[in-house]
């Protein structure tokens, strides 16, 4: 079985989730990957086949999206031909987390599309919305990248279909503790105004990843790290807490390692304000940015230790056994799946 596995680049959140999923479909088949988008920087421990530039977001640094730059980048023509050269006919199965080239390839040639990804879940009446409608925002988290069938994963389980995160097993596997630091990822922001805020707070030792920096910055008691994967992973597991963009994957992990989280979700992303709405009720602190009038909620949040419980087992293998099942005609993947639908309350 030909299997395609589509991947948005924009950010590092689809591209740590495929380092989980990769390895399962492998056993499953033969496997090519596509990556469209210029925004992440993860290296993935996988060949890549097809690598796009897609319809990337750029991301700014005054806390939301550049539109200026993502406007520029937005070549219709090449998008056009990156979509025709893609030889969707040639697989079984394609499995798409929010990656447009090859949905819309699929959507051409009328071919089934299987959405796994964060924004089916966001996208679902169930899942927890912001108080203010974004209508735009909306309908590019619909229309991006089209699908027939659609699962989903969020930070609790909404609906039918809908997973708790994929926690890939470098997490997993990573030895917690609190060595009393906190790690900052707010990809939105420059690092002059982040230094600039967090200085103010003077007793706390911060470990900001910076997408905008290639060099380590150290002053006083913030230190700014370019982003490496693994460093990040080990701050992360050895923080006291966490402050971050209200992205899925990075709080997802966070509350995994039962630290303390605050997110700041960025500015004119539906998505993201989706998912503020969403870690609000489960208890997690959402500010709208990190101006001075926010101060005051970062100070109470460094003082508590209130944490919030999740569990988010491992059954990323389930869910794809289920996937085979309903859109394969792999007998041993059927035979399997039955099993797993009611334990994940899954359509039937």
């Amino acid at each position: 079985m030909k299997i395609l596995y589509a991947i948005q680049g924009t950010g590092n959140g689809h591209l740590s989730r495929s380092m989980d999923i990769v390895p399962l479909l492998q056993k499953r088949g033969d496997v090519d990957v596509l990556v469209s988008g210029v925004q992440g920087d993860l290296n993935l421990p996988f060949p890549v086949k097809y690598q796009f530039k897609g319809l990337s977001f750029i991301f700014g640094k005054k806390g939301g999206v550049d539109m200026y730059n993502t406007f520029l980048k937005l070549k219709s023509k090449r998008i056009y031909n990156e979509i025709k050269q893609l030889p969707i006919h040639e697989y079984d199965l394609v499995i798409n987390d929010f990656e447009p080239i090859s949905a819309w390839a699929c959507y051409a040639v009328n071919k089934e599309c299987i959405s796994l990804s964060h924004q089916s879940a966001v996208l679902s009446p169930k899942a927890p919305k912001p108080s203010s409608y974004d209508l735009i925002g909306h309908t590019i988290l619909r229309y991006y990248a089209p699908s027939t069938k659609q699962y989903g994963f969020h930070f609790e389980r909404y609906d039918k279909n809908i997973f708790t995160p994929v926690i890939r097993q470098q997490i997993r596997n990573a030895k917690v503790e609190n060595l009393g630091h906190y790690t900052v990822y707010l990809p939105a922001y420059d690092d002059e105004r982040i230094l600039k805020n967090l200085l103010r707070f003077e007793d706390v030792q911060w470990q900001v990843f910076s997408k905008h920096n290639k060099t380590p910055i150290i002053e006083k008691n913030v230190r700014i790290l370019p982003i490496q994967n693994e460093l990040f992973i080990k701050s992360l597991a050895t923080a006291e807490g966490v402050i971050c963009g209200a992205g899925f994957e990075t709080p997802a992990e966070a509350l995994f390692m039962k630290k303390k989280v605050l997110v700041v979700p960025m500015k004119g992303q539906y998505e993201q304000h989706c998912n503020a709405a969403a870690l609000a009720e489960m208890g997690v602190p959402v500010i709208k940015s990190l101006k001075k009038k926010h101060f005051p909620t970062i100070e109470k949040w460094l003082k508590s230790d209130t944490r919030v419980e999740v569990d988010y087992p491992d059954i990323t293998d389930r869910i794809l056994d289920h996937i085979f099942a309903k859109h394969t005609a792999n007998k041993e993947a059927i035979d399997i799946a039955k099993k797993w639908e009611k334990e994940l309350d899954l359509d039937a």
